[in-house]
């Protein structure tokens, strides 16, 4: 019985020292106590109804990796912000003589209230930074204060790729308060606004200038309020020198060779087949490589029509000589059947009248040829014809060839020279002249329609 009394005992100890010690660590938990003025303090130094006017300025020290595959660009710069901190108490101590301001550590400028800008198109924004971060913070006797610093951002850009490689992209730079809307702070362009470094070069892009600036207070989707922004307009205008000499002189060239294929004949199959298709290889290649460069967007770009316009020439070209095979093929099938059908030579005498001149047909060959001659003369060749054959028989059997050869359209008599004339070779004369003029036509038309497009989205 004793034992269970001690027990009881012991247990209700300990649960009274456990009671004890948690009222007294209640009781010595510390409170936040706010000051008086804490509220007044974080709030913009203005009065009220009046917002706090941050006057900003930016020096754009380098541009550099436009990357097109991203849709991003990276700017190095140095950002200021200039304001009025009409509570501070500045004591003359501070300031050395003559100087109307003093410079302070930057730990100091997280004991002030300061706007809070942020870019609202940027993917990553971080102050630089070797021993320190660079930045400072001015403070001069008027109450203004100053904070400058030297900051990296990748700013997102939406790139449009219709005119490209002379396409001209207009990307933006955001600069917006995160918390207070435009009743509490506005920003606004200082006097030297955006200034970029005048030794800064591209290597594909020039950067026009000047810069436009604007300045916006309204509605914000994003923050369901009115607040004040601050856009600043870079356009990079893309060089066209690389790919005039990387692209567009060995394409035209490309295209060019292919009419070398016109003066072949066409008993070098191999060598025109190996010229055409060459050159198509070369253009399909070519045309790779230039895709890897950009996005594969889902438009046509201005590139893309140029490849397609030489890629149809070089076609057409090839095309051109399936044609004239074809015809040969025909013209050698023809030609057969008639030297089939007709003797070596048969002579007509025409016009037999005393003192006039005949005209007399043979093949020869190489087809039909018609030829004057003086039937009076002595060295006029004799009519070996039969006589049932001189005039209607002989004449007749003439027209019959001729027609049938202008029907199928493969060869025909000259009417002035008596000489045949094949289609095959005729197409490929005129080839010569019509694919030259018809790519001086395209080239002509590209590249005005190109320059009026591209100064019409300046």
């Amino acid at each position: 019985m004793v034992p269970r009394i001690w027990r009881a005992t012991f247990f209700f100890l300990i649960w009274l020292c456990n009671d004890v010690t948690s009222k007294r660590n209640h009781t010595l938990k510390p409170r936040v106590v706010l000051p008086e003025n804490y509220v007044k303090e974080m709030r913009p130094p203005s009065r009220k109804g009046d917002p706090v006017v941050v006057e900003f300025s930016i020096y754009v020290v380098d541009v550099n990796s436009i990357n097109v595959e991203d849709m991003d660009f990276r700017v190095d710069m140095f950002i200021r912000q200039t304001w009025i901190e009409s509570r501070l108490q500045l004591p003359e101590d501070i300031f050395e003589e003559g100087d109307d301001h003093v410079t302070l550590p930057p730990e100091f400028f997280n004991n002030l209230w300061h706007p809070d800008p942020y870019f609202l198109n940027s993917k990553v924004t971080e102050i630089a930074e070797l021993t320190h971060k660079f930045s400072s913070v001015t403070l001069y006797r008027n109450q203004t204060v100053r904070y400058a610093a030297r900051m990296h951002a990748i700013i997102a850009c939406q790139m449009e790729f219709q005119l490209y490689p002379m396409d001209i992209q207009s990307c933006p730079i955001y600069i917006e308060s995160f918390s207070y809307s435009n009743q509490k702070v506005r920003f606004r362009w200082s006097v030297a606004g955006v200034t970029i470094n005048p030794e800064l070069k591209l290597l594909q892009y020039h950067i026009g200038e000047p810069l436009r600036l604007e300045e916006t207070n309204g509605y914000m989707i994003d923050k369901d309020g009115n607040y004040s922004r601050l856009v600043v307009y870079f356009r990079f205008e893309r060089q066209i020198g690389h790919h005039l000499i990387q692209t567009f002189a060995p394409s035209s060239l490309v295209v060019m060779l292919s009419w070398f294929s016109f003066w072949l004949d066409l008993d070098a199959i191999p060598g025109r087949v190996t010229l055409l298709v060459t050159c198509m290889l070369t253009l399909v290649t070519m045309f790779t490589g230039l895709r890897a460069d950009i996005p594969p967007v889902a438009y046509v770009k201005a590139l893309d029509l140029w490849m397609a316009g030489c890629m149809m020439f070089v076609f057409a070209a090839l095309g051109e000589f399936v044609v004239v095979k074809v015809l040969d093929k025909q013209y050698q099938m023809n030609k057969t059947k008639a030297q089939e059908s007709m003797p070596r030579i048969i002579p007509v005498r025409l016009n037999g009248e005393k003192g006039s001149c005949g005209t007399v047909a043979a093949w020869e060959g190489s087809g039909v040829r018609c030829r004057k001659v003086d039937l009076t003369s002595p060295t006029s060749p004799p009519a070996t014809t039969p006589a049932a054959h001189q005039v209607p028989g002989a004449t007749a059997h003439l027209v019959g060839v001729e027609r049938r050869q202008s029907i199928l359209q493969v060869a025909w008599l000259d009417a002035d020279t008596g000489q045949e004339r094949v289609l095959w070779r005729e197409i490929d004369k005129l080839s010569r002249v019509v694919f030259p003029a018809l790519f001086l036509l395209f080239v002509t038309m590209y590249w005005p329609v190109l320059l009026l497009k591209t100064k019409a989205s300046l």
